[in-house]
């Protein structure tokens, strides 16, 4: 509630009784804040251990279903495929396809993005 209130403060977020008023039939995490956890998922789970060097965007996002005040989140991160930079030989992208899932298995949120990865030089090529 505190994220929605300072940024995303809509009804269905920040006010239950307001909430149950709504489409989503209850008190609902921003889609926003969503996005936030699984960042973080993403960075513990990987991110901050590998050669990550950003990311030049996100390609598409999709809330699914609400998640709810209890819930708890598990990702999965499918890699879809790779490619070396055009321009930098030392980069490459790595576009993923992630989801979110809720405790009772359903998919809440799915979101496409590529990565851009530092890549190692292969032994014996040329500087």
């Amino acid at each position: 509630m505190a994220f929605a209130a300072e940024f995303d403060p809509q009804p269905m977020h920040l006010d239950e009784a307001a909430a149950r008023e709504t489409m989503m039939g209850g008190l609902c995490a921003s889609g926003w804040f969503a996005c936030c956890v699984l960042m973080r998922m993403c960075a513990d789970a990987f991110v901050l251990d590998s050669s990550s060097m950003g990311a030049p965007g996100v390609d598409e996002v999709r809330w699914l279903a609400p998640i709810r005040p209890d819930d708890r989140l598990r990702l999965r991160a499918t890699v879809r495929d790779t490619r070396a930079s055009n321009s930098r030989p030392d980069m490459g992208f790595v576009r993923f396809d992630f989801e979110l899932f809720n405790g009772r298995g359903e998919r809440v949120m799915t979101l496409t993005t590529s990565l851009m990865m530092g890549r190692h030089r292969a032994a014996g090529a040329a500087t």
